[in-house]
């Protein structure tokens, strides 16, 4: 068996095209056939450099930037194609189209993109879906778990645009999820600052920690049942795991939660025939400069589903 062929040191200078992204969203990209795991670690071990120096995975590119590559085994060009059905679920859950931007109702059990044992996911699909479209690329990511509202530029000035306003935090986000017991109603918003930590076994977590960075959701009651409480989340920062972590923190997880969640309260909800994370980004809005963008993605049947069957067996919710 031939061994993948291995380049050589090689350095590429960043226009204008590219200012701004985050270097290692660049190269996931620039150097397709290497495997993410493998782009993380020489990041963190330094032998990619910018400017001769070394940078974070999270450093964004600046226009006349240098960067180096190291020698890098790369595998032989294959083509991993969905299976049409996917690509038949992805094109169904379009809600949003126009030259520049696509926005999805992403399916709850579908990974944003490959990588982790997975070998594609939403922007590997929509690729093959738009072969045309070349700079399609994830404006956000949803965990996978996590049903609803997804944007993708199809083109890099979009992105770049949509990377400006989320950083100043300009976009709306709504989401939906039901979590644990009784909402307390004078409670509308969670502030609490999130860090990020790796578990000695690799698992990534977010935890509430005063030195990490500001967080803020908003939660509103929707309906109330003896066990649980459907509550429309708004986030005024967008962090990692942020809704996910501050329901946790306030004492009510959401149902369905593996890795934040109450066990009891989780096998409690199988009854009710919950399978997923009962989290759905419902509603999405956006002020370009030309025009604002509005869309609602409806709330899967199966949760909607979940929540007949609290309905009927506790009666009337408020």
């Amino acid at each position: 068996m031939n061994s993948p062929p291995v380049s050589q040191v090689s350095y590429l200078e960043i226009t204008a095209t590219h200012e701004g992204q985050r270097i290692d969203n660049f190269l996931v990209t620039h150097l397709k056939g290497v495997p993410k795991s493998h782009i993380y670690r020489i990041l963190r071990s330094g032998e990619i450099r910018v400017n001769k120096g070394r940078i974070k995975q999270t450093y964004r590119l600046q226009t006349g930037d240098i960067i180096r590559l190291p020698p890098i085994r790369v595998a032989e060009s294959v083509t991993i194609t969905p299976e049409a059905n996917i690509l038949q679920v992805l094109e169904n859950h379009i809600i949003y189209q126009d030259d520049a931007l696509l926005i999805l109702n992403k399916p709850s059990g579908m990974a944003v993109h490959g990588g982790s044992g997975i070998s594609f996911g939403v922007i590997e699909g929509l690729r093959v879906l738009y072969p045309k479209e070349k700079a399609l690329e994830l404006v956000h990511r949803l965990d996978r778990d996590t049903s609803g509202c997804l944007m993708i530029a199809k083109k890099r000035s979009m992105l770049k645009q949509l990377h400006q306003i989320l950083r100043e935090d300009q976009i709306t986000k709504e989401y939906l999820a039901l979590v644990r017991g009784q909402w307390n109603p004078r409670v509308t918003t969670v502030s609490a600052p999130l860090q990020k930590n790796v578990l000695q076994s690799g698992e990534r977590i977010v935890r509430v920690n005063p030195e990490g960075k500001e967080a803020v959701s908003e939660f509103y009651i929707q309906q109330k049942f003896p066990i649980a409480t459907l509550v429309r989340v708004k986030l005024v920062t967008g962090r990692t795991h942020q809704i996910r972590v501050h329901a946790t923190h306030s004492g009510h997880p959401i149902a369905g939660d593996e890795k934040y969640g109450d066990e009891q309260f989780n096998a409690q909800l199988l009854e009710f025939k919950l399978k997923r994370l009962f989290l759905h980004a419902a509603k999405l809005e956006v002020q370009l400069p030309d025009t604002k963008i509005r869309v609602t993605a409806p709330l899967p049947a199966a949760l909607q589903d979940v929540l007949q069957q609290l309905d009927t067996h506790y009666g009337k919710t408020v």
